[in-house]
């Protein structure tokens, strides 16, 4: 078997997509007499900086030969990769072996290209030592992703699908011509098999991209039939190709467990503590709380939902102090940015002035440490009221709407949480 690595062809500006070469070469190594058993779309650590929207790097597992392979790879991303915008900078990974028999080196290096911050040295330090046939353009840092693509069958275990359909490439940089009206029809017929479809309250077909690359729009879910049946069925333009990948995409692959104060910036986490402060509505539509860990530890992180999650925010201004959470979220200049958080238990009461049983008004502090006092009746009580809170959260996970939602983020409705769920839709 031959694993074929593809990585960092596109650009933010000016378009282009790294499925597409995927789905070309495919198409080309199939010409050539070889065949394609599987084609990964692997989404990799979204805190990178380089990275243009999704993070996604490519691989093809075939029967080519490793050499003729890398010559086919070579012969279709050079007139198709955006190599004038600086920040490009393609890498291409061939591999001769089975794809669940590469060196644990490369499976590792997979798991970590999703949770941490690599550099092309680390790259080719691996490629060398595993003797993997590579070619990198504009300095070739896409070989980081094009090896964590070629390493992701051993990995990773939980893969899910995406359906992709192309326009043909003299549009991209045009509107798309895409009938929203049967994206919704069909994204409820076959929700919650493909989801993420759309976003029903924010009224946005997500499955459309707004970049100017190649794809025409792509259907995530957990069902192969789902997903191409759904696209099928969509009103649009011509399409040019389509193909269909197995992805990690929904899968929750780039959190790791960790802990208040051991945090470190370009990585995601899932951190269990309690809210420290009420949430603050800042400059720009942001909310923000403090979250602390366990009690004894003086750790504290700012946690963060930003204006484009949305209704999200109203889940989070709903927190009080004292609340325990888990949340999970990628860490930016020490602040973590909610994906997504777990309510496990709410604070239902609150202190307050306690009430004067002589005249009914509320009393007064009396000073540090002195108790309340009644300043009308003089009448004293030395603790405070306890009172119910009213809660509009419950016990259990809440999301960021599918228009905000990260293509690695696990959507709530596919299940598998440690307690109940609230999906968004």
């Amino acid at each position: 078997m031959t694993v074929i690595g593809l990585d960092d062809t596109d650009s933010r500006e000016r378009g282009m997509c790294t499925t597409y070469l995927a789905a070309r070469l495919a198409e080309r190594v199939v010409a050539e007499g070889g065949t394609i058993d599987r084609r990964l779309l692997v989404r990799l650590n979204p805190a990178v900086e380089y990275k243009t929207r999704g993070n996604a790097a490519l691989a093809l597992h075939t029967d080519l030969d490793p050499d003729r392979a890398l010559e086919l790879a070579a012969a279709e991303l050079e007139p198709l990769a955006e190599t004038d915008d600086p920040r490009t900078s393609p890498g291409v990974v061939v591999a001769g072996d089975a794809p669940e028999a590469v060196p644990d080196a490369v499976a590792d290096f997979t798991r970590r290209a999703i949770r941490e911050l690599l550099d092309p040295a680390e790259a080719l330090a691996v490629l060398d030592a595993a003797g993997y046939r590579h070619r990198g353009w504009e300095g070739g840092r896409g070989r980081i992703g094009a090896l964590a693509a070629v390493g992701a069958w051993a990995a990773l275990e939980e893969w899910t699908y995406e359906r992709i359909s192309y326009r043909a490439f003299e549009r991209c940089g045009t509107p798309r011509d895409v009938d929203e009206a049967s994206v919704f029809e069909e994204a409820e017929r076959f929700y919650p098999d493909a989801w993420d479809t759309v976003d029903r309250v924010e009224r946005q077909a997500v499955c459309v991209p707004n970049a100017p690359g190649p794809i025409l729009y792509g259907i995530r879910g957990d069902e192969a039939d789902a997903v191409s049946d759904l696209a099928d069925r969509i009103e649009s333009e011509p399409t040019e190709r389509s193909a269909t990948f197995l992805t990690n995409q929904g899968t929750d692959a780039h959190l790791a467990d960790g802990r208040i104060g051991d945090l470190r910036d370009g990585r995601a986490y899932r951190v269990d503590g309690t809210v420290a402060s009420d949430p603050e509505t800042r400059r720009g539509g942001h909310v923000f709380f403090e979250f602390e860990g366990p009690a004894g530890s003086d750790a504290r992180v700012d946690c963060v939902a930003f204006e484009p999650t949305k209704r999200f925010r109203d889940r989070v201004r709903a927190l009080r102090v004292g609340d325990d959470l888990t949340v999970c979220g990628e860490v930016t200049d020490g602040t973590l940015k909610l994906e997504k958080f777990a309510v496990r238990a709410l604070r239902r009461t609150a202190e307050t002035n306690p009430t004067c049983p002589s005249c009914g008004r509320s009393m007064a502090s009396a000073g540090r440490d002195q108790g309340y006092r009644c300043r009308d009746c003089g009448t004293s009580a030395a603790e405070p009221a306890t009172v119910p809170l009213d809660r509009d959260l419950e016990r259990g996970w809440y999301e960021v709407p599918p228009c905000a939602r990260r293509h690695i983020a696990k959507p709530l409705v596919r299940g598998g949480f440690d307690a109940p769920v609230h999906p968004e839709r």
